[in-house]
């Protein structure tokens, strides 16, 4: 059986919550020109190793909440599936080079 997550768990990863909060956010992620990619590997290698990881961490364990990313972002899914679906095409897109990038729902 699967341990339970708290409510509103957000990523454990510093880095991944900073890049969701501040680049996946209500004002950004509709955004879709084609910047997110190439600025996110204009940083540090490090930055973008510790995005990548944390990505994959969360996307398999599950540990970010609907409302956890709600608050990061402002931004509702209405379930942990669309939540999980966007995030696997965003890692996707981010670090396989797949097209296009992603939109939330809305």
């Amino acid at each position: 059986m699967k341990a339970a997550r708290p409510q509103g768990a957000s990523p454990r990863n510093e880095e991944l919550a900073r890049f969701i909060r501040v680049y996946l956010s209500l004002e950004q992620a509709y955004d879709t020109s084609g910047y997110l990619r190439p600025t996110l590997h204009s940083f540090a290698t490090e930055y973008v190793a510790a995005v990548k990881e944390g990505l994959e961490s969360a996307l398999r364990s599950r540990e970010v909440s609907i409302g956890a990313y709600e608050r990061l972002t402002d931004i509702e899914f209405d379930s942990e599936e669309s939540l999980y679906d966007y995030l696997n095409r965003m890692y996707e897109y981010l670090f396989l080079g797949r097209e296009p990038q992603p939109t939330p729902p809305g």
